[in-house]
């Protein structure tokens, strides 16, 4: 085979390549094509012309990114609750932001403000939470722009549920109570990140929450005045971030009504311990040590 110098290029001239018996088209190539460096054994080294490439399965999507390997994965916990009483509803959460064992935060507002009459809580993913919750305030705003009054609580949630539904599968991690009042009264909602959605008179979400239940079971009535709400609220955040440890900082406190939401109070839960927690004199812890080494 003669060699063509062009310059510093050497070129050979183009042959058909025949593979498995079939030969190729070569028709409106080049007579002859470029080689830099190589010679006839490059063909001959079991080169394909068609190459091939391992693609995903896509066939069962959910199912792929479940089984996909997540380097990062932290546990999230908090604790937040609503319930509804004679007066309107009572929204009461703690401030701590936590990534396993670690703390992040003691200063976070999970208790958004979606209208002046409505609010939204924050449970699992703080940025999936905020995000959420922001564009959830600016469809109320525009429905309300376009039909001249305000969203119902049923609507907002709904609404809601049916954006997180679409992102079904895709690792989204909220879990929300959407509260507040319009011209049926009080509405209380749970919506999930799967889109599940829930209404009913209370619930407490969180890893904090089979705690902050105990003290809202216990202690609820329907015909509570706003005070004695407030204290049931406060004091079941107090008892849930005792023993939970991702739970922690200040225990806010929001009351939703007639004339729209108002923030009763926000207290470090490190002073609601004096007022909350029973303490046992230390002549008692004494006796008791006592009896016990006796014993």
């Amino acid at each position: 085979m003669r060699m063509v110098e062009e310059g510093d290029r050497k070129l050979y001239p183009f042959r058909p390549y025949v593979c498995d018996g079939m030969k190729l088209d070569t028709s409106g190539l080049e007579s002859t094509a470029p080689v830099f460096g190589i010679g006839n054994e490059f063909l001959s080294s079991g080169f394909q012309m068609t190459p091939s490439f391992q693609l995903p399965s896509a066939t069962d999507f959910e199912g792929f990114q479940k089984e996909a390997i997540q380097m990062v994965k932290p546990a999230k916990g908090t604790t937040t609750l609503a319930f509804i009483f004679k007066h309107g509803v009572m929204v009461a959460a703690d401030s701590r932001a936590s990534m396993g064992g670690y703390i992040s935060s003691q200063s976070v507002k999970k208790i958004i403000e979606i209208n002046p009459y409505m609010l939204g809580t924050m449970a699992g993913g703080a940025a999936d939470c905020q995000f959420w919750h922001r564009n959830l305030g600016i469809k109320c705003r525009l429905h309300e722009l376009a039909n001249k009054r305000r969203i119902t609580v049923t609507g907002a949630s709904k609404l809601l549920a049916n954006i997180l539904y679409s992102y079904r599968g895709m690792g989204l991690s909220v879990g929300t109570m959407i509260a507040g009042w319009d011209e049926t009264g009080p509405g209380l909602y749970y919506v999930d990140s799967e889109g599940g959605r829930l209404k009913g008179m209370r619930f407490s979400v969180g890893s904090g929450s089979p705690y902050a239940y105990g003290v809202l079971d216990n202690g609820y009535r329907y015909d509570m005045t706003i005070e004695e709400a407030a204290e049931l609220a406060r004091r079941a955040i107090y008892h849930a971030t005792f023993r939970d440890g991702a739970s922690g900082g200040v225990a806010s406190v929001y009351y939703v009504g007639s004339e729209g939401w108002k923030k009763l109070s926000g207290d470090d839960v490190g002073e609601l311990h004096y007022k909350y927690y029973p303490v046992v004199p230390a002549a008692s812890v004494e006796h008791e040590m006592v009896e016990v080494g006796a014993a």
